[in-house]
């Protein structure tokens, strides 16, 4: 299987309805009604999505190898994920539309809900 990278993030992120790409701390940013949901550390190895704490803390503790928060982020509701420990692209988009839906407002939730079951 080919490696997953920053550009199968940046693909399936601005596949989801009213995503945006901005650069912020000198890494591209991704957001939806203005709210971040993904970030992309400049090495690309990882990247950083919305994540509640306490599910952090269990994904953290179930899969160290590809789950991790920097000392600097430990109080935020973030995690980081490393590409190279993800299986495949359908696990990639499952964590990308996770955190997507965190940031989204209702009115895309319920229009995404009804497309994804429709």
């Amino acid at each position: 299987m080919a490696r997953i990278d920053a550009e199968d993030i940046r693909r399936i992120a601005l596949s989801l309805p009213e995503t945006e790409e901005k650069e912020a701390w000198s890494m591209p940013t991704f957001r939806v009604a203005g709210k971040m949901y993904i970030t992309v550390p400049d090495d690309e190895t990882s990247f950083a999505v919305r994540c509640p704490r306490h599910e952090r803390t269990e994904l953290i503790a179930a899969e160290p190898e590809k789950f991790w928060v920097p000392p600097h982020e430990a109080g935020s509701a973030w995690v980081r994920v490393r590409l190279a420990a993800l299986e495949d692209l359908e696990e990639l988009r499952d964590i990308l539309v996770d955190s997507w839906k965190q940031a989204a407002p209702e009115r895309l939730l319920d229009a995404f809900h009804d497309r994804a079951s429709g």
